[in-house]
Formats: C-alpha cells, sequence, structure tokens
C-alpha cells in the first residue's frame, strides 16, 4: 500500500463523496513505487471540468486546458492538475489528437498512456491500478510502450525520444518491440518542436545511463542532431573522449 500525501488524500476523498472517482496517475505512482521523490501530482477523474468545478467551488479552480478535460486546483497554496479520463484519436500532425472525448472509464484513460511504468493508477486508499504490468516493468528496469508501439510513436513521435529519456535517466532498458518501433519511426521527430525536444534532451544527457543510450540509439538521436553522424562508431582512442 502506497500513502499519498494528504492533501491529494482530500482532493480524491471530495470527489468521492460526490460521487465521482478519482485517481493519481503517472509519474508520481511510478516515482513512489520506486521510492524517488515527487515533485508533483497528476490527478485524474471521470468527472467533467463543470463537475469538478462544482466540486471544488470552494477553492480557486484554473481552467488550464478546459477543452481537453483539465483544470488546476489550488489547496493549501499548492496546484494540482485534475484531467478528466479521456479518449484520443487521429494524430495528423504526430503531435496532437486531431479529436478528445470524455470518458467514465479508467481503463480508457490509461490505455492512452505511453509506457507502462507511467500508466498507473493510485486510490486515495492507497489501491495500485496497473493494467498493463507497470509494476512488473519497474521491476525488470523495462521501458515498454502501452499497447502497439508504432501506434503509440504514431500518435506522438516525441514519445520515442521520452524512451530513450527513461532510459537513459532511470538506467532502464527499452523493450525489443519498442526499440524496433522507435528506429523504424524516428524519421517522425523531425515534425517535433526544438523545444518540445530540447527539454527532452536534456533530460536525457543528464541520466545515469546516458553513454549506453548514446551510442546505441545515435540513428535515432541523429535525427534532431544530424552532428552525432561522424562520431558513429568512431574510435577516439582518447580516455577523454
Amino acid at each position: 500500500m502506497l500513502l499519498l500525501p494528504s492533501a491529494v488524500q482530500d482532493i480524491l476523498l471530495r470527489l468521492k463523496q460526490k460521487g465521482y472517482e478519482g485517481y493519481a496517475v503517472g509519474g508520481c505512482v511510478r516515482d513512489m513505487l520506486r521510492g524517488d521523490a515527487v515533485h508533483d501530482y497528476d490527478i485524474t477523474t471521470n468527472a467533467t471540468p463543470y463537475e469538478m468545478k462544482t466540486v471544488f467551488c470552494d477553492l480557486h479552480v484554473i481552467d488550464t486546458g478546459i477543452q481537453h478535460g483539465t483544470v488546476t486546483v489550488v489547496y493549501q497554496d499548492i496546484t494540482y492538475e485534475i484531467t478528466t479520463y479521456r479518449v484520443e484519436s487521429g494524430y495528423s500532425d504526430s503531435r496532437h489528437p486531431d479529436r478528445v472525448e470524455f470518458s467514465r472509464s479508467l481503463s480508457d484513460d490509461l490505455c492512452r498512456r505511453d509506457f507502462t511504468i507511467n500508466a498507473m493508477a493510485l486510490s486515495e486508499e492507497g489501491e495500485v491500478v496497473d493494467l498493463y504490468d507497470g509494476k512488473g516493468d519497474l521491476a525488470r528496469r523495462v521501458i515498454r510502450c502501452v499497447g502497439d508501439p508504432k501506434e503509440r510513436f504514431s500518435e506522438d513521435a516525441l514519445r520515442i525520444l521520452r524512451a530513450l529519456r527513461f532510459a537513459s535517466v532511470l538506467d532502464f532498458t527499452i523493450d525489443e518491440a519498442t526499440e524496433a518501433a522507435a528506429f523504424l519511426l524516428a524519421d517522425r521527430l523531425k515534425a517535433i518542436s526544438v523545444e518540445r525536444v530540447a527539454t527532452e534532451l536534456n533530460k536525457l544527457l543528464c541520466g545515469k545511463g546516458v553513454f549506453r543510450i548514446l551510442t546505441r540509439y545515435i540513428d535515432i538521436l541523429s535525427v534532431v542532431i544530424p552532428e552525432l553522424l561522424p562520431m558513429k562508431g568512431f574510435d577516439q582512442k582518447n580516455y577523454h573522449h
């Protein structure tokens, strides 16, 4: 059983008392299972943004991305993003969904997420909902896409770099099918903004497994940093390099 901070428990309890579901979701659950420090808690619910505004009518609520189901609730001077369960479809630009539909099913929301280790939810009582064996992949130290990796990377090509970033930061390996899809669809990274790419690269380069990731995935990284290609397979014969 994992114990959420009291403020997060209060938010989930408020939703529950009004007849809605609510879970902490994504990276915070992953980091809690690993025993890492958690810096922010994302919350998902079957309540729509307008229903959330009613639930939290006594608090400051910000319309962060209300068309996509997200509001920000300020509670005890801390902001919490709360997002309605949703289904996404049609990624014509390899970045954003063409259509977003709200759902009442947690499973609908978890199946659209990128990797198994990021597709777990945690209830107010401390129960982990793990539909894709994210806990198993944490134990195996593996980055694996939820469902078909070709679909996940076609939806948002930045997920290719995210896979490499998580593998570097956590010092994990990448699942064989996920790796194959990353190599196959690497050219789609050309459609991603330099700002989004830079954010992932900065984290990747500071990871514990950076040398292994740079050398194994140079063909992917060279799509966004073509200057890497002349270094492929080149022995510097110098300790400092």
